[in-house]
């Protein structure tokens, strides 16, 4: 553990019986008491994660949403200041560089969340396609810590702490200068659980401090901390990705099954011209949900089969705490993907049974 990088909570997870394991280089909890206890509660209550390892980058300058524009698959022109977009970076091949969070405060001035594994390459990337763009592009991940607290009663808890009002925060919205326990906080509705919750961002000698205040107050209403092990459970039953599963740079947004936030429309972006060849030509694979028929657990990477022959791979597997299933994500040739449609999945060398159904296994709560 001693050469993973750590976020300035690490010696608070041992007080809290957290378990670590090595995410993506960092050193993580993977859980604190279990993770279907967590998991249960996020859906019925609430859960507190440490975040900090996700990455923050700024981009400041006169061409910041031109520079923006060219870079993402979504539409910024749709957003408003203090406005969320869920967007990709993609590569000129299509793939995706990341999934990513584009805040915005102004024209002129965005921040932007990234994937943890992908901070380096994702600065790189962006600095490499600045060209003659005016702006100013500066990675900050390692000031900022970030803690989510998800779940129901995720505004009450966090609405104990703050006399800002909480429920003018919508859905996909942020506001800074928010001060939560007296300290001054970016405040985001966003979510990666499929229940309604913040992101709460600050530099990182705050970052202890919230986590406990947050606990103290939260302990009434059900609230636990939660690790990696129970945010992926969650995500997935949302039908949320995770980048290097359901996406990567060989995995475009078109077969993920996210045409929804790549806006053809909008003028030119890097990776156009390959997505639309491929929209046009249509997709030789997608990404399914699937149900397992016979018992067994699937896990990423297992291979998918038809027709005695491989079609594919599972991209995410559980067995799902709210559904009580086996399930799973899978990357399947198109002419095996209809919904209705049996498939094998191969768990120990044994071809089991499953059905593809709908990625949607779970309904979400958010608050608009």
């Amino acid at each position: 553990m001693d050469n993973l990088k750590k976020t300035p909570l690490f010696d608070l997870y041992k007080k809290y019986n957290g378990k670590i394991i090595d995410f993506a280089g960092w050193a993580l909890p993977v859980q604190f008491e279990s993770i279907i206890s967590e998991h249960e509660a996020v859906r019925n209550a609430a859960g507190l994660f440490d975040v900090s390892h996700m990455g923050e980058i700024t981009v400041k300058g006169r061409e910041a949403f031109n520079f923006l524009q060219n870079l993402i698959t979504n539409d910024l022109s749709k957003l408003k200041d203090n406005q969320v977009l869920y967007t990709f970076m993609c590569n000129y091949n299509g793939g995706v560089v990341d999934d990513l969070l584009v805040y915005k405060y102004s024209d002129e001035h965005f921040y932007l969340v990234v994937n943890a594994a992908n901070i380096e390459k994702d600065y790189k990337w962006m600095k490499d396609n600045k060209g003659v763009y005016e702006v100013e592009i500066n990675n900050i991940s390692d000031e900022i810590s970030e803690l989510a607290i998800q779940g129901p009663k995720a505004e009450k808890i966090l609405q104990k702490l703050t006399d800002t009002d909480l429920s003018e925060i919508k859905f996909f919205y942020f506001k800074d200068n928010v001060k939560i326990a007296g300290i001054e906080c970016l405040v985001s509705r966003t979510g990666y659980t499929g229940e309604d919750g913040f992101e709460i961002y600050m530099p990182n000698k705050y970052a202890v401090e919230l986590w406990e205040k947050i606990i103290e107050v939260g302990k009434e209403y059900g609230l636990k901390p939660a690790g990696l092990g129970a945010r992926d459970t969650l995500r997935f039953e949302a039908g949320l990705p995770l980048y290097g599963n359901e996406l990567s740079e060989e995995i475009t947004p078109l077969e993920a099954g996210f045409e929804f936030f790549v806006k053809f429309g909008k003028g030119n972006f890097i990776g156009k011209d390959a997505l639309l060849k491929q929209k046009e030509e249509g997709l030789k694979r997608k990404i399914v949900g699937f149900e397992m028929i016979d018992n067994g657990i699937p896990r990423h990477g297992y291979e998918v089969r038809a027709d005695n022959q491989k079609i594919g791979y599972v991209t995410t597997g559980y067995f799902s705490p709210t559904l009580k299933k086996n399930i799973g994500l899978a990357l399947i040739d198109s002419k095996h993907a209809q919904l209705g449609n049996q498939i094998e999945i191969v768990i120990r060398n044994k071809p089991l049974k499953a059905l593809i159904i709908s990625k949607n296994f779970y309904k979400k709560n958010y608050k608009k």
